[in-house]
C-alpha cells in the first residue's frame, strides 16, 4: 500500500465525471488500498478515486469508527428526506460549509470482490457516501454550499 496525493480543488480531475471499472483487477484492489491508507492517513471519512487523479467510479467511506466502506461504481437508488450538515472536504482544506443532503439513502454497488452490494445508511455515513459520489461526478461540496462556515465557528460549537 501507498499514500496517494490528494488533489486541490483547482484541479481539473476534481470537474470531470470519473469512468465506470469494467474489471476489478490487481491495479483496482491495490488502489482501493491505497485509498483506505490515504483517507485514514489525512484524518477523513471519505475519498473519491479522482481525488488521487484517477477516473475510476471507486470510493471509500467510513461512518467515523472502524468500518471503512469499499464502493465500485456506486448508485444512489433510494434518498429521503433531507437535513443541512457541515461539511468539509480533503480537496478543499480549510473551508467548510452547510451543505443539503438526503437523511438516508440506500446505494447499490460492487464490493472488491465484484459482488453487488446494497447498503443502508443514514446520518453521517449517508452524508459522506453522498459527498463521495458527488466526487465522482465532478462535483464539489462548495457547488452546493448553502452558507460558508468559518473554522472559528466550529471550535466555539465544539467547546459549547
Amino acid at each position: 500500500m501507498a499514500l496517494r496525493k490528494i488533489l486541490c480543488d483547482n484541479h481539473p480531475a476534481l470537474r470531470s465525471p470519473a469512468q465506470e471499472v469494467k474489471k476489478i483487477n490487481s491495479a483496482v484492489l491495490r488502489l482501493i488500498d491505497d485509498m483506505v491508507e490515504t483517507m485514514q492517513e489525512a484524518e477523513g471519512v471519505g475519498l473519491a478515486a479522482n481525488q488521487v487523479g484517477v477516473s475510476k467510479r471507486i470510493l471509500v467511506a467510513s461512518d467515523g469508527g472502524e468500518q471503512v466502506y469499499e464502493l465500485i461504481n456506486p448508485c444512489c437508488e433510494k434518498r429521503e428526506g433531507e437535513e443541512l450538515g457541515i461539511e468539509g472536504c480533503l480537496s478543499v482544506p480549510g473551508s467548510f460549509g452547510e451543505v443539503p443532503r438526503a437523511v438516508e439513502i440506500v446505494v447499490k454497488a460492487l464490493d472488491r470482490q465484484g459482488q453487488t452490494v446494497t447498503l443502508h445508511a443514514s446520518g453521517l455515513l449517508a452524508r459522506v457516501l453522498q459527498h463521495e459520489m458527488d466526487h465522482l461526478d465532478g462535483v464539489l461540496f462548495t457547488d452546493k454550499v448553502l452558507r460558508m462556515v468559518d473554522p472559528e465557528e466550529l471550535k466555539s460549537e465544539e467547546k459549547n
